[in-house]
């Protein structure tokens, strides 16, 4: 194997190594975004359930009176 295909070689493997370091940082960033908006569903589902168990009476109150 000739010099410069060597050199050619490391260089095209460090160039590789960079890469996946790269891509391990997205990866890493992309898994932390993704748990944060499954808490935030998480909450938003039980505000929405709690809005949900809220007594009909409530409800009865925003209501216009029946005369108009």
């Amino acid at each position: 194997m000739s010099e410069e295909r060597f050199i050619d070689m490391e260089t095209r493997l460090a160039h590789q190594d960079q890469l996946l370091i790269e891509l391990n940082d997205v990866m890493t960033k992309q898994q932390e975004k993704i748990m944060r908006l499954e808490e935030l569903c998480a909450s938003i589902v039980e505000r929405i359930r709690s809005l949900g168990d809220a007594s009909p009476s409530d409800a009865q109150a925003d209501e216009p009176p029946p005369h108009y």
